[in-house]
This record gives C-alpha cells, sequence and structure tokens, in this order.
C-alpha cells in the first residue's frame, strides 16, 4: 500500500505532467539514468526489440522507476518505452523478484530511486546571477 507520502510525490508528478512532453522529458531522464548504470549505449534502450539479458534488465528498471518512483500507471509506463501493460507488469515483477533476491541490486535500486526522485520533481535551480 502506498504511503501518503509517495501518494503525494506521485499526483505532483500527475499535476506536472499534463502535457505529452513531459512525459517525454521523464523517459530522457530515466534513460539516461539507467544507461549510465547499465553502462550501455542509448540507442540500444531505445530498439523495439528485446535486445541482450543487459538491456532488458536497464529497460525493465526504466519501466520500474517510471511505475513506482514517478507514479505512472503500468499503461503509461509501458507506452513511455514503447511497449505494452503486460510487459511493465512483467518488469516490475521481475525488479521486485531480483531486489528480494540481491540485497546488493536492492541497495542500488534505493539509490536510483532517490536520484529519480530528485533529478524530476526537484524545482529549477535557481539563476544566482542576481546574487552578487
Amino acid at each position: 500500500m502506498q504511503s501518503a507520502a509517495s501518494w503525494h510525490t506521485h499526483e505532483r508528478y500527475r499535476e506536472a505532467s499534463e502535457g505529452k512532453d513531459e512525459l517525454w522529458d521523464l523517459r530522457g531522464i530515466l534513460e539516461q539514468i539507467v544507461t549510465r548504470v547499465f553502462a550501455i549505449d542509448l540507442d540500444l534502450i531505445r530498439r523495439p526489440t528485446r535486445g541482450r539479458a543487459r538491456v532488458a534488465m536497464a529497460r525493465q528498471v526504466a519501466m520500474y522507476l517510471a511505475h513506482v518512483v514517478c507514479g505512472l500507471t503500468l499503461t503509461e509506463a509501458g507506452e513511455l518505452f514503447g511497449r505494452d501493460r503486460t510487459t511493465a507488469a512483467h518488469a516490475c515483477q521481475v525488479v521486485e523478484r531480483k531486489r528480494e533476491d540481491e540485497p546488493e541490486f536492492d541497495r542500488a535500486l534505493q539509490l536510483l530511486e532517490n536520484v529519480t526522485k530528485v533529478l524530476v520533481y526537484a524545482p529549477p535551480s535557481q539563476d544566482c546571477s542576481d546574487l552578487e
């Protein structure tokens, strides 16, 4: 069950993401995060095919973050990466199972969740030129 704080965070993203452009920005943020962590090329995660296991896992983590951290529905998370709802649901199951089985992976995902929250929800940086 979602906590009140996480529900509020998800609603903030939904309110900020009324247009499609914001969703594409979210996709870009998530792609950048997972491609760097999994050390894969950006074009590999964007391919319509599954790809190698490492690429598939990176995409699954991105869909997981979109659903769990950003509060997108499974349908929205899947569509964000050119997949359907069942693929996004499967991705979330795979990631959750791996978190349970591998404590190191779980710690890495906790860090990724925190980084995602900062990049997606942080207010734009302040222009410091007028502080002089």
